[in-house]
This record gives structure tokens, C-alpha cells and sequence, in this order.
């Protein structure tokens, strides 16, 4: 009787589980929303492509990571984004919206692409909106 109990329970802490993990592209924009970068830097791929309105560029995992840090840093700190729209696309998902920053806005874009049994960002573009 134990082991028919312990089983259903086990059975069951695994489907509840299941249904708690957050979807990829919602932990990439709530990383976004908090202007952290450490976080976002989580769902990097091994190179990720970024395009800031001052530099664009291919970079490591790191440096994307420091280049996003530096990026918010100089324009204030990000108060917040705005999701717009995210989606599905071949192969992974994308979301478009607006960065929030102190010094002003920007459109921001970000690509994901399954990766093994994973997504991974692999592309970020933010454009100042005038």
C-alpha cells in the first residue's frame, strides 16, 4: 500500500511540476523588464548577435553580457519594457517591445533558437525610437 501511495505522489509532484516552469521567452522578458543583465545573460547562447544603436556586433557570452550592462547603465538604467508582441518562429520564438530607459526608448527585438532541448538567445537588436 505504501509503495502504490508513494508512487501516485511521486507521480503527481512530477505532472504538477511540469506545469510550473516558465516559458523561455517570459524569463528573457522579465530580465529585460528589470534592466538585468547577469539574468538575461542566462539564456545567451554560446555567441550572441547584438545590435545597439551605437555598436553592433557578434560577441561571447560575457561580453554580451557587459555590453548589455554597460548599454543600460548608459542610458540611465531601464525603468521598464513593454512587451509589444512575441511569437513563434521557425525553430524558436522572438518578442518585440519597448525598452524603457531614463534617457529614452528604444524598440527592442529579441531572436531564440532551440538549442538541443533548450532556447537560446541568439539575438538582441535595440533601435532608438525618435
Amino acid at each position: 500500500m505504501k509503495a502504490i501511495f508513494t508512487s501516485l505522489l511521486l507521480a503527481s509532484v512530477l505532472v504538477l511540476s511540469s506545469f510550473d516552469q516558465p516559458n523561455t521567452i517570459d524569463g528573457v522578458i522579465n530580465a529585460l523588464k528589470s534592466g538585468n543583465a547577469p539574468e538575461l545573460s542566462k539564456y545567451f547562447d554560446d555567441n550572441v548577435e547584438l545590435t545597439l544603436p551605437v555598436k553592433s556586433d557578434s560577441y561571447s557570452k560575457a561580453q554580451a553580457q557587459l555590453v548589455l550592462r554597460d548599454f543600460f547603465a548608459n542610458n540611465g538604467g531601464v525603468k521598464n519594457f513593454e512587451l509589444k508582441h512575441k511569437g513563434d518562429s521557425p525553430g524558436g520564438h522572438y518578442c518585440i517591445g519597448t525598452l524603457q530607459t531614463k534617457s529614452g526608448n528604444f524598440r527592442g527585438h529579441v531572436f531564440m533558437k532551440t538549442k538541443g532541448n533548450k532556447e537560446v538567445v541568439k539575438e538582441i537588436r535595440f533601435s532608438s525610437i525618435e
